[in-house]
């Protein structure tokens, strides 16, 4: 059965090649991309699934534009099986975001919380949040989560961003009345991916082995079950989560922050 997905960061790496797989299987996607031309040259280079596309831009690094996402999804969809939260960055020109944040944070923590909150409405029981995690990750500076306090490197930044979108994702799976499946995945160590030949210099692995658990994460069976799970797919299992007790004032910062106006 054809879902309908939204997949953010979808005009390169590992989320384009999700996407490619994605649309192969028949689904209807909402592919998101920071630019225009970027994503249009992606559909052009996609003729055979043109019917299966549709186009949306936003800067995640900027939370008004994030809301400007949510706005153009709603005006066409009243509901969506899938969202996957792909869109992530390493090392950025600038790392202070107009909104006050470190941009590492906005784009991999902030903005995909702010997205799948404001998705909810249209999330069912039924439906999936993948969130993309990583293998790197250390304890959370709330001073560094709310942009207080800068952070000393591009890996510090980018570690915490991502221990917090797993917790996050812990968090609002047990907190949440009626919630889809709340999943967080490390799509595999160094894959080949823009970030990580920016980020680390060396080429990396083959992005198939993160395509493959992501999708195994939003479609298979063996997932319906995993709602706040982390799954390791470098150990190709589930695996426990670090720093649960920062779980519960992740959230509430990062309630209080999609509030401030942007």
């Amino acid at each position: 059965m054809s879902k309908t997905i939204l997949i953010t960061g979808a005009s390169d790496g590992i989320g384009l090649e999700t996407a490619k797989a994605l649309l192969a299987d028949g689904h209807h996607l909402l592919l998101h991309g920071r630019t225009a031309e970027k994503l249009q040259s992606v559909v052009e280079s996609l003729p055979q699934f043109a019917d299966q596309i549709e186009q949306y831009i936003a800067d995640l690094s900027v939370m008004g534009e994030v809301r400007m996402l949510v706005a153009a999804i709603k005006q066409k969809h009243d509901s969506l099986d899938i969202l996957i939260n792909n869109a992530g960055v390493f090392k950025t020109p600038t790392t202070r975001t107009q909104d006050g944040f470190d941009t590492r944070l906005a784009v991999n923590t902030i903005a995909p919380y702010l997205l799948t909150r404001e998705l909810l409405p249209l999330l069912n029981s039924q439906s999936r949040v993948v969130n993309l995690s990583s293998a790197a990750q250390a304890e959370v500076s709330m001073d560094g989560l709310t942009g207080k306090t800068p952070y000393n490197n591009d890996m510090s930044a980018y570690a915490q961003s991502k221990r917090a979108i797993t917790l996050w994702t812990h968090q609002l799976a047990i907190t949440l009345e009626q919630s889809p499946v709340l999943i967080a995945v490390n799509p595999g160590s160094l894959l080949a991916s823009k970030m990580v030949k920016e980020g680390f210099g060396v080429a990396g692995n083959d992005l198939s082995i993160g395509v493959n658990i992501i999708k195994r994460a939003a479609l298979s069976s063996g997932f319906g079950e995993a709602n706040g799970k982390y799954f390791d797919n470098d150990a190709e299992t589930f695996s426990a989560i670090g720093g649960l007790d920062q779980a519960p004032q992740v959230v509430k910062i990062l309630d209080q922050l999609i509030t401030l106006p942007c």
